[in-house]
């Protein structure tokens, strides 16, 4: 059950809990034809009907067999041709031509088989207001065409209406979008903690799209907001275990007041602490004095960090701090250039974000070949003006930012990021012979110069399949789609902004 369930029409499947698993997919699409299944519902039956028998059993292992397997693991190696064996959620091997008879076998011929993607920061709650900001940029500088800006209209505005049934469609919907790209794990940066209400829907919408999720506790507004206090009922009651698919990050933005008080408690729970660091809201001076202090540690997530002086650079990386970049919305909005050489050149461990769908798309593809293109642009000027210039990015540089960069800054590197025996199988199969990509003359090239959110043909989380040959499984897509509709219809209402699809 989830909080989409109608009690009051039992007959009618849950949008979240759909079992198109091989068990009886092809006599399950004709023993429910009568419940009203969607199109969406339709195709997902007709998809899981191929999948291979007994998969999903429990006991039985899976070789996924005779793929480009790139490990972005050194130790591991990568493979023109080659399998991963997976026993339970667990990578038990990597090899050229794996001999597993009892395994289930996944055809991988003409796909690139990899880890999936780790977003480590993007505002899931903003479901709903996709390219809403299109136009926009971070704060209001005045001019008439930037009045409706970041700060003011979503955060300022549309944040403060969102009812807890708001947030669990728009998290559970922006998690099921990104599953859908090959995001396999996101740190979702859920600034709408209004009331416990509030916080636990975004924790329920977040586990509910059956990802590997890091939970960002930030901050909420009105007299019901109980960040940063609630942190340690939270911790306990939703992530006491270590070996669950969600984890917990602790909020500590700096430019609001109180934010001593977020680090101590997200210190005393043992939680990484994120914040963003940003030189167009003036922080500065205040991340200089928290550096100069020694409060910096290997725990802290620093999200863009624009506009940072030169000791606020050398407090970050002398402490071991990670770097989360979101390059085309750092590009689109304002939050000054993206700091790509200088975390390369100080050695930071650095990942990947997607930040706002309502200005731009949440798929890793966008974010590879931003940070790629924009790192090879500013090495090129050097270049033609005669200047030294530092090593162009490669593509391989750019997927492990996708992947163990993100793993390493949320902690779950020793369980993700990679291909390698002993971690959790989270991993993505690409079509590699897509009218896009054929003929596959090299893998990494491929996968950051050529491949969209389309090329996503299977994707996998802790051993379990959660699309397979292009179709999310187990989501009544069109039934949660109308939800999110109406959600938004809610959101503009009550916030007061007219929708205007050309605006």
């Amino acid at each position: 059950m989830c909080r989409l369930c109608d009690p009051q029409k039992p007959q009618t499947p849950c949008p979240t809990r759909r079992d198109f698993l091989k068990a009886g997919a092809v006599a399950g699409a004709a023993g429910t034809a009568g419940l009203g299944l969607t199109g969406t519902a339709y195709a997902q039956q007709a998809a899981a009907a191929t999948l291979p028998e007994g998969l999903g059993t429990p006991g039985r292992r899976v070789l996924i067999k005779g793929g480009a397997v790139m490990s972005m693991d050194d130790a591991v190696g990568n493979f023109a041709v080659g399998d991963v064996l997976i026993d339970g959620k667990t990578i038990v091997a990597v090899g050229a031509n794996i001999d597993a008879s009892d395994a289930v076998v996944i055809d991988a011929a003409g796909k690139v088989v990899m880890p999936g993607f780790v977003d480590t920061h993007h505002h899931q709650f903003e479901t709903a207001l996709r390219s809403q900001l299109a136009n926009g940029i971070l704060i209001n500088d005045g001019r008439p065409a930037n009045a409706s800006n970041y700060y003011e209209t979503i955060l300022q505005g549309f944040s403060m209406v969102y009812r807890p049934e708001d947030v669990y469609i728009n998290e559970l919907f922006g998690g099921i979008a990104q599953l859908d790209a090959g995001v396999t794990t996101v740190m979702d940066v859920s600034q709408i903690h209004h009331s416990p209400e509030h916080s636990d829907a975004a924790i329920e919408g977040l586990r509910d799209a059956g990802r590997r999720g890091v939970f960002g506790y930030f901050e909420g507004w009105g007299e019901r907001a109980k960040y940063p206090a609630d942190a340690a009922r939270i911790k306990q009651q939703y992530f006491s275990s270590e070996d669950q698919l969600t984890t917990m990050v602790m909020g500590g933005e700096i430019y609001l007041p109180g934010y001593e008080e977020a680090w101590k408690i997200g210190r005393e729970l043992g939680l990484p602490i994120a914040l963003h660091v940003v030189g167009t809201f003036g922080m500065q001076p205040t991340f200089d004095e928290l550096g100069a202090a020694g409060m910096f540690g290997d725990d802290n997530i620093f999200i863009h960090m624009t506009g940072m002086s030169e000791d606020g650079w050398k407090y970050a990386a002398d402490a071991g701090a990670h770097i989360s970049l979101s390059v085309p919305i750092e590009m689109h909005m304002r939050h000054g250039t993206p700091p790509i050489q200088k975390a390369i050149d100080m050695g930071f461990s650095t990942s990947l974000s997607t930040d706002v769908e309502c200005t731009m798309t949440a798929d890793f593809f966008t974010q590879m070949r931003g940070l790629i293109t924009l790192q090879r642009m500013f090495a090129n000027e050097k270049a033609l003006a005669g200047q030294e210039y530092p090593d162009l990015m490669n593509c391989m540089q750019a997927i492990r930012h996708a992947t163990m960069g993100g793993a390493e800054g949320l902690k779950l590197d020793r369980k993700i990021g990679s291909l390698t025996p002993g971690k959790e199988a989270d991993i993505i199969l690409l079509d590699a012979q897509a009218i896009n990509v054929a003929p596959l003359n090299n893998v990494p090239g491929a996968v950051v110069t050529l491949m969209e959110r389309n090329n996503v043909d299977t994707v996998m989380v802790a051993g379990q399949i959660k699309k397979w040959k292009g179709q999310m499984l187990g989501f009544d897509i069109d039934r949660l789609r109308t939800e999110l509709e109406s959600s938004r219809d809610y959101l503009f209402e009550a916030a007061g902004i007219e929708r205007d699809l050309f605006a």
